[in-house]
């Protein structure tokens, strides 16, 4: 094979772009090999035997492939994860989440007559001071105390 880096060199020099570009004929690179000067090149490069390829954009094709995984829930693990946790997961929200819903249970409770007015306003309390870390916590502790005959 026939060393053309100085052909491609000044090819890439006169067309602006970088040497990787560079394309050459196939069929006519003996005609290349006899181009030593820039005019000789500059002539092949307007009867189209030195040529420029076009730009590589990246793909986008793994991207997507894993993206859709993450969707799943997939490559989400513990190794992934950079943020400390609670960057990941606002503690405000958590919070938020927790006390509508057990403030959602305990409206239910009263508005049904499962508890009275005096035990839903003692149990809000309690919610809103932290007692109960889950809605779970709230209901083994009205079962505990006998409010509830068992968790609903």
């Amino acid at each position: 094979m026939t060393d053309l880096s100085l052909q491609k060199r000044l090819a890439a020099e006169i067309l602006g772009v970088g040497v990787s570009r560079i394309w050459i004929d196939p069929m006519r690179i003996d005609e290349v090999v006899d181009a030593i000067t820039r005019e000789e090149v500059r002539k092949l490069i307007k009867d189209g035997v030195i040529g420029v390829k076009p730009v590589h954009g990246n793909s986008r094709a793994r991207w997507r492939k894993r993206h859709l995984q993450r969707v799943k829930g997939r490559r989400r693990g513990h190794g992934k994860r950079k943020g400390a946790k609670y960057a990941r997961l606002d503690k405000k929200e958590v919070w938020m989440n927790r006390i509508r819903k057990i403030r959602r249970y305990l409206r239910y409770l009263r508005d049904h007559g499962v508890i009275d007015r005096k035990t839903y306003r003692r149990l809000y309390m309690l919610a809103k001071g932290g007692t109960f870390h889950s809605l779970s916590s709230l209901k083994m502790y009205m079962v505990e105390k006998g409010i509830l005959k068992e968790a609903r």
